[in-house]
């Protein structure tokens, strides 16, 4: 089945926060669905548009993509879509209540749901029964394979010979998959072929031809499924880059991710992404889980026998005139070429993986 076409998102009044992730991802790309809305009580009326460097803008400007202040006003208006998309990630995964009602109005006017959170919406008997009622489906994007289904590992690996990179994060929601694809676009513009390895949802979402989505994965078969993924691409296309998007954090405590990126991989190089503002691991400030330092997780990622080629800056709560401070400072202190996505491009960091092919 064919999943694609136009979509409404759904961000809860949280359209500016890190938990609207998928739906940032969604805007700033996807092969997959074409974003006509966005359903956000806190933006209603305003306009969503991209800078050069792929930020995310709100404005007056009818150009961009419309925020509805609630369902029945996107109903209400001329805007068509075959698709709700929950945009957001909540805390472990859980339907919030106060969406429930705009799925079902989604769902009673034959709109397929395209769900990434763990909740698994097609258990929800009122839901189920309202898609089945109206002939549409509930995707729940998450649900764990079957065992047949999984793959795995074989050490088949080592046949890929292109550059394989990995964007790892000293933190969640830091923007690693935004960096990935943004590293993709621009060695395409230089002339090389490039391809992403998605390991989330909203890399499906986007459209990625290859990739699995990890936290949905039976541990045994991470590595497996992440091989295959790799694998697969390079047979199938022959590119001469491949980009992984990170998961997680090596010591994020409630997820610990990253080992199987650099072992079960064998990258040949990581960009690792960073937020100075941040001091505890999000979510667990009340435990005071303090994240390590970026010199002490390059020297972690080091003892892998990897080498950190980049690192990539990101913040929700800093100028740029700070973040700018904070490159300057970190690039001195690390020896290591710093840059901001958002803010200047990855145009540079391509050419250093360049060198990787030379």
């Amino acid at each position: 089945m064919k999943i694609s076409g136009k979509a409404v998102v759904l961000t809860n009044g949280l359209f500016d926060t890190k938990s609207a992730k998928t739906a940032h991802g969604l805007i700033r790309a996807s092969k997959r669905f074409s974003i006509v809305a966005v359903i956000d009580k806190k933006f209603s009326g305003k306009f969503i548009s991209l800078d050069t460097h792929e930020k995310i803008i709100l404005d007056n400007n009818s150009s961009g993509i419309p925020i509805y202040k609630d369902f029945s006003s996107f109903l209400s208006s001329s805007v068509e879509a075959g698709y709700c998309i929950i945009g957001v990630a909540s805390a472990g995964g859980l339907l919030p209540d106060e969406m429930k009602s705009d799925l079902l109005l989604a769902l009673n006017h034959k709109m397929s749901i395209i769900n990434g959170l763990h909740s698994m919406l097609n258990s929800d008997n009122e839901l189920s029964s309202c898609a089945k009622k109206n002939s549409v489906i509930i995707h729940d994007i998450r649900k764990i394979k079957s065992r047949k289904e999984l793959s795995f590992w074989s050490g088949e690996i080592a046949s890929v010979k292109c550059p394989k990179i990995v964007v790892m994060g000293t933190d969640c929601g830091l923007g690693k998959r935004t960096t990935a694809k943004m590293v993709v676009d621009a060695l395409i513009s230089k002339g090389y072929s490039a391809e992403m390895i998605y390991t989330g949802q909203t890399g499906w979402m986007q459209g990625w031809d290859y990739g699995f989505i990890f936290d949905s994965t039976l541990n045994d078969f991470v590595s497996g499924e992440l091989e295959k993924a790799v694998v697969g691409c390079y047979k199938e296309k022959d590119p001469d880059f491949i980009l992984i998007e990170g998961q997680a954090a090596l010591r994020n405590p409630s997820g610990p991710c990253g080992g199987e990126f650099l072992v079960s991989c064998s990258v040949d190089g990581v960009i690792l992404q960073h937020s100075p503002e941040r001091k505890y691991f999000d979510g667990w400030e009340h435990v005071e889980a303090i994240i390590p330092s970026i010199e002490s997780e390059i020297n972690l990622i080091t003892a892998y026998e990897k080498d950190v080629l980049a690192v990539a800056l990101s913040s929700s709560k800093m100028t740029t005139e700070e973040l700018v401070a904070c490159k300057n400072s970190i690039s001195k202190s690390l020896d290591k070429p710093v840059f901001m996505p958002l803010e200047e491009g990855v145009d540079e960091i391509a050419d250093i993986l360049i060198t990787l092919k030379k």
